[in-house]
């Protein structure tokens, strides 16, 4: 799995915010169709949209997923996707690396329907995406990808490091990646479709992405009860970012889209269209 060197990307032109939810299917740098669908903001027409990714066997389709967008399009339009691998889309999932050409295709997608302000919120794999994207994008690194780049951001129950197999939730998903019979469960039993390569190079950690990010807004939430990342990871990526990003840890919250509840939600998105 490689990241490689992220170019241009062909989207649906949309010369105006629709009126109306509508899908797409966006084609990346790497040749990769991603499904995606698109909600306006239920309040009227706004130059802001929120682009989420989901975790790791999630898909467009998934019900926390559609809880988040109608929930966020009470404050902006919305675009949601499945990374490769998942849902309808093509291709295999690289878990984290090649899922930020994904990412870059629908922020692209969002500007095109009219938005001039487009933020992203990531939960779990999704969360470390919208780290690494945001620094592979950002006022530091974009060189000229502007049209990919995110306004602000917001990262839910991310790992701070790689290849982590300190819980027993983290140790069952390193199975089911990198071993043939646990490929065969993803598919079959999570409808996800993994590569069977391992990384070469490893990618951006997101730790390593964090600091890149600033002057960006970024935001950190973390559940104090998730089964998969410790505390220590939230800790770790608002420590490297040195003042920069906030950190949410929520009490009695769990991981990443499933355990976002409806409060929450309503407070992420007061954040993005705040900013």
């Amino acid at each position: 799995m490689t990241s490689g060197r992220e170019g241009r990307f062909h989207t649906v032109d949309v010369s105006r915010i629709s009126p109306r939810p509508q899908g797409a299917t966006l084609l990346t740098s790497d040749g990769v169709r991603i499904e995606a669908r698109y909600e306006p903001c239920a309040s009227g027409p706004t130059g802001t949209a929120v682009v989420v990714a989901h975790g790791f066997t999630g898909s467009v389709d998934r019900p926390a997923v559609r809880r988040a967008a109608r929930t966020f399009s009470r404050y902006a339009g919305v675009v949601t996707f499945s990374f490769r691998g998942h849902g309808r889309s093509g291709g295999r999932s690289t878990v984290g690396d090649r899922e930020v050409l994904d990412l870059a295709a629908a922020v692209e997608w969002a500007r095109s329907l009219g938005h001039t302000r487009v933020v992203t919120v990531g939960f779990s794999m999704g969360g470390s995406v919208v780290l690494r994207h945001a620094a592979l994008y950002g006022a530091r690194m974009h060189e000229g990808r502007t049209e990919a780049r995110t306004d602000a951001v917001v990262s839910v129950s991310a790992p701070a490091r790689w290849y982590y197999r300190g819980t027993a939730p983290m140790r069952r998903l390193h199975w089911v990646v990198t071993r043939p019979a646990g490929r065969v469960v993803g598919r079959y039993g999570f409808r996800t479709r993994i590569h069977h390569r391992d990384w070469d190079p490893v990618p951006l950690s997101p730790a390593e992405s964090v600091p890149l990010i600033a002057p960006t807004p970024l935001l950190i939430v973390h559940g104090d009860r998730d089964p998969y990342f410790p505390l220590d990871h939230p800790r770790m990526l608002a420590a490297v970012a040195e003042g920069t990003a906030e950190l949410w840890l929520e009490p009695g919250m769990g991981h990443a889209e499933n355990a976002a509840d409806e409060p929450l939600l309503r407070r992420l998105g007061e954040w993005l269209t705040g900013r």
